[in-house]
Order: structure tokens, then C-alpha cells, then sequence
């Protein structure tokens, strides 16, 4: 069966457990995990002393809240990215087998949010992560019959936290020539679409 909140596919097996698991909350307290959950979807921190408190009556384990909480966090996130509406979410929860009380404590939340989780989900999608700062490399040296290899480091920089990160590889000559000749195919393909 489909489903809108996946992109039209079938629900993740794993998913289909979390729901299983999700069923022994109360509706009351599923809708606080949910709140929880949302708060980390916005980059804001979660209170995970309160999630463990939430999921103490249901006897949940570490490896239950955390599956919990990764199965909260799909269906958010992959509704978001979907723009299903919240009743037809209630729907397609109800018929994974989620009960009804907890599928409308869940979609409760996401309407509420259903603004802030897209502008958050669009610019997510829209990231400049990281600007490249400096290209170092070196040849190596080859013994007779191999192929040359090229050690090169990126130092890359988050524009946003201005933490730099190091990315070292090494690639042989002729994949670095491959990489150049596609990447110069690139960049005339995109001048002619600015022309």
C-alpha cells in the first residue's frame, strides 16, 4: 500500500515497529514525545530527560525511546517534505495502525508547526553547508609501472558557525583528470542556460 507521507511508497518495515511501539504511549503523553521531537526538527534542543520521563509508564527501553523517536521524526519530517496535509496524515497513520487518539494527538502538533517545519525543511534544502577555502596538493611518487596518485586537502568553512573542517583524499591522476574534464562539461552546460 501507498502512502502520501512516504512520497507515494510503501511505509519502511522499521517505521511500521516504531508504530507498534509508539501504540503503548498514551495519547497524552505521544503528543508531548511529538512535541519533543518537532522542537529537534526546528534545531531547537530537545529535553531528552523529559522524553525518558514521558516513556517511563510504557516501559520503554533506550533502544525503544530512540527507535521511537526516529520514527516520530520520519513521519514529521518526510510529511513536511511530502506537504500532506495533517488529516490526511491522521488517515494513513490510522491505517498503519496507529490508534486514532494518538494519530490525532500527533497531527494536532504537526498543524500547529506545519508552517515552521516547511520553512525549516526549505531552508535545510537550500544549504550552502560549506564554502571551500583553500586546495592543497601534492604528486606522489610512483614506482615504475603505477599510475601517479595525488594527495589533495580542502579546507572547507560553514558559512554559518565559521567552524573549518579538513577533507583529505587521495585519488589517482587519472580519476582527477576525469573529474576535470566532467566538471569543465558542467560549467559550459550551465553558462548556456545563463546565456
Amino acid at each position: 500500500m501507498r502512502f502520501k507521507f512516504c512520497g507515494d511508497l510503501d511505509c519502511p518495515d522499521w517505521v511500521l515497529a516504531e508504530i507498534n511501539i509508539l501504540a503503548r504511549l498514551t495519547s497524552v503523553k505521544m503528543k508531548l514525545l511529538v512535541n519533543q521531537v518537532v522542537k529537534g526538527l526546528l534545531k531547537e534542543e530537545i529535553d531528552f530527560q523529559k522524553v525518558e520521563k514521558l516513556t517511563t509508564d510504557a516501559k520503554f527501553d533506550v533502544g525503544d525511546i530512540k527507535a521511537s523517536v526516529a520514527g516520530i521524526d520520519f513521519i514529521i519530517s518526510s510529511a513536511t517534505k511530502h506537504g500532506v496535509d495533517p488529516e490526511m496524515l491522521s488517515n494513513e497513520l490510522q491505517q498503519l495502525g496507529l490508534p486514532k487518539e494518538h494519530s490525532s494527538a500527533l497531527c494536532k502538533v504537526y498543524e500547529s508547526k506545519q508552517t515552521a517545519l516547511h520553512d525549516e525543511s526549505l531552508r535545510q534544502s537550500f544549504r550552502c553547508s560549506a564554502s571551500l577555502q583553500k586546495v592543497d596538493w601534492k604528486i606522489n611518487p610512483t614506482s615504475a609501472g603505477d599510475e601517479r596518485t595525488v594527495d589533495i586537502r580542502l579546507l572547507l568553512v560553514d558559512p554559518a558557525t565559521s567552524k573549518e573542517e579538513t577533507l583529505s583524499f587521495t585519488t589517482a591522476s587519472s580519476k582527477l583528470k576525469l573529474l576535470l574534464y566532467e566538471l569543465n562539461i558542467v560549467r559550459n552546460q550551465m553558462n548556456a542556460v545563463h546565456m
